[in-house]
């Protein structure tokens, strides 16, 4: 028989909270399911990714594979055709104070340059730069402007 103590909201799922430290007959008692002693059993403890106690890290014993030249590699800062066509009037030098002059590349910064050629120029502009692109290096050449190597 169906009495109104009975009844009970089937849709609501509930979990009963865990309560520890309520005496040893409850079976989280004392201890409170943590154990005895080690880092687990503190308050406050928190796991930190990788860490092994004082065992040597898994990832510190895999072998580092194959090469990688970050170390060697040097910052090359790269502008465009369509941009020098904008900031610099015909017969001007384009090179890294000139450059820095108009704001084009940070003043704490002196990487080596190189020209690409995106963009078209028509102004007779001379180059000193690090590297030039071949598409770069025709347009320049067909607005008959100079090119200066630097090393």
């Amino acid at each position: 028989m169906v009495t109104l103590s009975k009844l009970r909201n089937s849709h609501l799922v509930r979990f009963q909270s865990k309560r520890v430290g309520r005496g040893v007959g409850s079976g989280l008692g004392k201890t409170c399911g943590r154990g005895t002693k080690g880092d687990k059993s503190r308050s406050g403890y928190k796991k930190r990714h990788g860490q092994e106690g004082g065992q040597l890290p898994v990832f510190r014993k895999i072998p580092i594979r194959g090469f990688s030249r970050g170390r060697f590699r040097e910052d090359e800062f790269t502008i465009n055709l369509k941009w020098v066509e904008k900031y610099f009037e015909d017969g001007a030098t384009v090179n890294l104070a000139s450059l820095q002059e108009k704001q084009l590349i940070a003043k704490k910064k002196s990487p080596k340059i190189k020209v690409l050629g995106v963009g078209d120029l028509s102004k007779k502009l001379s180059f000193e730069v690090h590297a030039v692109s071949a598409s770069a290096k025709e347009k320049i050449d067909n607005a008959k402007g100079q090119i200066k190597y630097l090393v």
